[in-house]
């Protein structure tokens, strides 16, 4: 039976140390991303909240003024603090400031832009902002027959 030639040693000292410093390097490596995916998460977070606060905003102003029996106080900015939970003094909790501004468009008396503008500081003070033009809907009258506001 002719001997084969094969390496039965295994690995050597030397070998084992480089794997383990190399995985200790990627291993590092990871770990020195978390504190920035953690930052990128809380951003992610407060920016998806204020963005619902902001259309609900919109939608519940559209609403109201698409009505002819409802008055339309024009006024700009009014400003109010949303909190999440929407309740005063939770611990932890984030806090947002909701400006609305409506005016109305032009010469047209049935027409109104509504701007919204949700900040959290201290983290944002810029915020987002978004308008809407809204115009006043005989199909959105309700009670019916009540007189225009």
């Amino acid at each position: 039976m002719p001997l084969s030639p094969c390496n039965n040693r295994g690995a050597s000292l030397l070998e084992v140390v480089i794997a383990m410093f190399l995985t200790a390097v990627g291993i590092m490596a990871i770990l020195s991303l978390q504190p920035s995916a953690w930052k990128t998460t809380a951003r992610a977070d407060y920016l998806g909240r204020a963005s619902g606060i902001l259309y609900k905003t919109l939608q519940d102003n559209e609403a109201r003024i698409m009505n002819p029996c409802n008055a339309v106080a024009l006024a700009g900015p009014t400003t109010a603090a949303v909190t999440v939970s929407n309740q005063a003094g939770t611990a932890g909790d984030a806090t947002y400031n909701v400006a609305t501004t409506i005016v109305q468009d032009g010469a047209n008396t049935r027409a109104f832009v509504v701007t919204v503008t949700v900040t959290w500081p201290p983290l944002n003070s810029t915020g987002i902002s978004e308008s809407i033009t809204v115009t006043r809907q005989e199909m959105c009258r309700f009670p019916v027959g009540c007189p225009d506001a």
